[in-house]
């Protein structure tokens, strides 16, 4: 029995819906990088990450290549990285519209009048 592909997505964003997993897919969007590097810029046990990675790649959202004692991450394909730009742009439109309602409020706090 299939999954409705609205199911599938749920699990997509379930998927995407921890702090660490969206931050190793902003990180690997500059190249592959081995997890040493994403520990360092990331600030989660070693467990953690390996665990959130583990996820990643069952999900297909990132590969890993072994390269001796270390291994290296890289995201699956373009569309991971699409997929991040357009959030990116969905939250800079929804930010955008929050600033605006800000200074409106603030110009009514200062008595100006708003337009």
């Amino acid at each position: 029995m299939s999954v409705p592909l609205y199911e599938a997505k749920a699990e997509l964003f379930r998927l995407l819906g921890h702090p660490v997993r969206i931050r190793v897919l902003e990180l690997l969007q500059d190249g592959p990088k081995p997890v040493r590097e994403l520990l360092a810029e990331i600030e989660v046990e070693p467990t953690g990450l390996s665990q959130h990675l583990a996820v990643l790649r069952r999900s297909g959202m990132v590969t890993a290549q072994r390269e001796g004692a270390t291994v290296v991450y890289a995201l699956a394909g373009g569309r991971v990285a699409g997929l991040l730009r357009a959030a990116r742009e969905l939250l800079t439109e929804k930010l955008a519209g929050q600033s605006e309602l800000l200074n409106e409020l603030l110009a009514d706090k200062a008595g100006t009048p708003s337009s």
